[in-house]
């Protein structure tokens, strides 16, 4: 198969209170793994599946829409894990990360504030993200569906270094209709030093 699940880095549970180990079995486990089977049946015999899921994205134009769908499944949700980690095991917001939000967004409280109004007005399903763009400054946006700011229909195109589900299957078991509730709850499992590590590589 031209495209694989990867592993969740850390327990189902490793994340409790914040985010409850029933979600991120039923998220990763079946949603996720999901998108990959049916990446794999809309990419088979074509040239779509020797390509690396980057390289899908930029080109999503040209491709059905099954594999939009899915392929930005899988591309969102493979980020999604990896910037997450149980709380106090993926360092803090520092360095020039932070000193880059303080100078575009005036504080951490102030990028925050704008992350949470594009995670909670999102309308249906999409996700959030804070991204570093062509010109290397960062933007705050939120996409529809699984749309991402690396395809090349995105309204808000960009590398994305951190990004957040709000589609329901991510959060309704806990947190039921109280979407803002999920996006405060985003902030004590965030790895801080995946996100750097991120930023740092879209920055070169």
């Amino acid at each position: 198969m031209a495209f694989s699940l990867p592993p969740l880095p850390f327990a189902n549970d490793a994340l409790e209170p914040h985010f409850d180990a029933l979600t991120m079995e039923i998220h990763h486990d079946r949603h996720h793994n999901a998108y990959v089977t049916n990446l794999n049946a809309a990419t088979a015999g074509t040239d779509m599946e020797n390509k690396t899921i980057e390289e899908l994205m930029a080109e999503i134009s040209k491709a059905p829409m099954a594999v939009r769908n899915n392929g930005g499944g899988h591309y969102n949700h493979s980020l999604f894990w990896s910037i997450l980690a149980p709380q106090g095991v993926g360092g803090n917001l520092s360095g020039p990360l932070k000193e880059d939000i303080i100078k575009t967004f005036g504080s951490v409280d102030e990028f925050k504030t704008a992350f949470k109004q594009a995670a909670a007005t999102r309308f249906g399903s999409g996700w959030a993200w804070l991204c570093v763009k062509a010109d290397g400054s960062l933007c705050v946006c939120s996409s529809p569906n699984q749309d991402n700011p690396l395809m090349d229909i995105s309204e808000c195109p960009g590398t994305p270094i951190l990004g957040l589900d709000v589609w329901e299957h991510a959060y309704y078991l806990k947190f039921q209709n109280k979407r803002p509730d999920y996006i405060d709850a985003f902030w004590s499992v965030v790895n801080w030093n995946a996100v750097e590590e991120r930023y740092a590589a879209a920055k070169k």
